[in-house]
Order: C-alpha cells, then structure tokens, then sequence
C-alpha cells in the first residue's frame, strides 16, 4: 500500500506556479507605452541590500526574463531605471520593462525592472572552473574581457560611469561566448568638477582614488575594476587579485604590487589629499606577480591598466585595440566547443548604439 501510494504521489503533476498580470511600460527610451504583462516566478536568482532577482518566464511567450525589484526609498536618489532606458547595446543586459508594485511598509513602492536573461555570472563559472580544476579557457577570458570593455566603451561615451564592475556583475552565456553588463543599481552621469561619493565600487575592486577619498573622479576607476577582473581570471580565476579585507587594507594589498605611491600620484588620484607618510614598498614586476605560462599579452594589459595615475590608464577603446586580443581577429578563431565566435565589432567614438548586427571586427 505505502508502495502505491508514494508511486502515485510521485505521478502527480507539479504545480503551476501563479500567473501574475502588471501593467507596465516598456523599457526603450521615450517609449511610454502601456501593456498588459503577465508572467509566472520560477525561482529567486539574486538577492542583496538593493533588493532581489528573480527568474520568471512570460505568459503566453514563454521568454525567461530576469525580474529585479529594488525598494524606492526617498532618501535615496534612484537612477537605475532613467539610465537603463537609455542603454542599448549588445554587451549590456536590455531592460525590456518596467513596473511598480507595492511594498510591505506604508508609502514604499517596489520599482520591478524586467530584464534580458542571461543564465550565469562569470563569477560563478570562475569559479565552477576551479571547482572543477578546469581553468576557464584563454579564448573565453579574452572574449569576455574584450565584450566587457566594448560595454565600457559604449557607456563612458555617453557619460555613464558604472561604479561597480566586478565579476557578479558580469552576466556570461558559456555556450555562445557572450557577456553583457549588468546591475545598473550604483552607476551615474558623471559631470566634470561636481562631487561624487568616494564610497562606492566593491572593496577589491575599487580604484585607489576611490581609497584615497577623492570626489572628483572620472570614468577610469570602472577601468581599473576592469583591470582587476582581467587579471583575476589570468591569476587565479576566482580570487581577487587584491584581496583586501577593509579600506586601508586594500590599499595595502594594492601597495604590495605597485609599489608606493608618489607623492605626484597620490596627487593625480586625490589633489586634496595631504598625508604622505607611507612605508616604502618597491613595485613587483607583473611578469613575477603572475604564473611564468600565464599570456605575455595579458600581462602586458594588465600593467597597462593597473597604474594609480587615472589618466594613464588605457581607454576602454585603448584595451579592445591591445595585442592581447589579436586571436579574436582571426577568421579562423573558435570557441572551445568549435563554435564560431559571436558577432563582435568595435564602436568608434561618439557611436552610441550596436544592437544591429554587423560581422567581424574593424577599428
């Protein structure tokens, strides 16, 4: 009997998951128009201090969408949605809708961004490859690493500054080779001369302006986060490649490497900053801080990127130019599995959109 019985339970269907119905807007610049949206939740994805993301699949379409809902606190000045409507290119996550919905606590409203699904971070496959004592493969770190300044590229053009380039925010298809910014939630227009929060950007991947509290800051702390992510995965794909545990910490992990700052340095990242009094560190070459296999180009990219001056800091267009990208210019190039590469191009500057596609790669 308790045979059967567990045997019919187990033939009973799932489920359905509920059908939620919004009326929301969609998500293109200047678009205001209304639709009736319906769509089920499957499974929470991501969760933070902004709010959670959950994977869900629109109702009839069947189209797996990511759902992020964030508070709308009014102490807090919200630009995510204002600026992921301005946003349309290949290497970014597309926000396809918008809607709001009400929250727990009296006068709080949920803001719901309905977002392109993209199925992993590249923090996860990092470290799924080390799990599985499997490096992620070279053509993959330049193909995500290329995309990734593409993507930069296209948002310092138009004066958006992320504030949060790191490996979970880095969304990556593994079958197709693709990866698209995601996580708007920290980025802003940055205008010349007006103040910025220093306390942004997560700790091991913050420009050390940022630590040495300045204000003024431009587009270049992103390439510096950038410049860590690469060199994360060249080292040791799942490790910060400065581990710092605090502020001063960080800075310390950063001094390990690059050696004390210059008194004209620390100026560059922060002119009113008046204490100088640091220990005297030499620089360790790249060449030594990384494996002795590990790419020469990659290297090379890294040391051209990690420097405290920010205005010596190679341009996301700079980067895509690098010789650490050559192979990705070879008709022949594939992926691991044989595959062909995706579509990759350059944006030139001033070009503000590539969601058309266009074959190959020109500069």
């Amino acid at each position: 009997m308790n045979k059967l019985s567990n045997t019919s339970t187990c033939l009973e269907p799932k489920p359905r998951k509920p059908v939620i119905s919004v009326t929301a807007i969609v998500g293109a610049e200047g678009a205001d128009q209304k639709v009736e949206l319906s769509y089920s939740v499957q499974q929470e994805i991501g969760s933070g201090s902004f709010g959670v993301v959950v994977l869900a699949n629109l109702v009839p379409s069947n189209e797996m969408v990511a759902i992020k809902r964030v508070v709308l606190d009014k102490r807090y000045e919200h630009r995510e949605e204002a600026i992921m409507r301005k946003l349309n290119h290949r290497n970014v996550v597309q926000l396809k809708y918008f809607f709001y919905s009400a929250a727990e606590k009296k006068h709080l409203l949920y803001l719901n961004l309905v977002l392109e699904y993209v199925p992993e971070t590249l923090s996860r496959v990092a470290q799924q490859a080390v799990k599985n004592r499997q490096p992620l493969h070279l053509i993959l770190i330049k193909l995500f690493m290329y995309q990734l300044h593409r993507a930069l590229n296209y948002i310092h053009t138009i004066g958006i500054c992320h504030r949060d380039i790191k490996p979970p925010n880095l969304l990556v298809d593994q079958e197709l080779g693709i990866l698209k910014l995601c996580d708007f939630g920290s980025a802003k227009y940055l205008i010349r001369n007006k103040p910025n929060v220093a306390y942004i950007c997560s700790r091991n991947y913050r420009a050390p302006e940022l630590i040495f509290g300045a204000t003024n800051y431009t587009n270049t702390i992103d390439v510096w986060s950038a410049g860590c992510v690469l060199a994360e995965l060249l080292y040791s794909q799942g490790q910060p490649i400065f581990p710092g545990d605090s502020g001063v910490d960080q800075l310390v992990e950063i001094i390990k490497v690059l050696g004390t700052p210059t008194r004209g340095e620390i100026q560059a990242m922060n002119p009113n900053y008046k204490e100088f009094k640091f220990p005297q560190v030499k620089a360790v070459p790249w060449k030594k801080v990384f494996r002795p296999l590990t790419s020469s180009e990659g290297v090379d990219l890294v040391g051209k990127i990690l420097v405290y001056t920010p205005t010596a800091r190679l341009t996301p267009q700079q980067v895509c130019q690098h010789a650490f990208f050559d192979d990705l210019r070879s008709p022949d190039a594939r992926l691991p599995s044989g595959r062909p590469l995706p579509t990759l191009e350059h944006d030139s500057i001033g070009e503000v959109s590539a969601r058309e596609p266009v074959t190959g790669i020109s500069f």
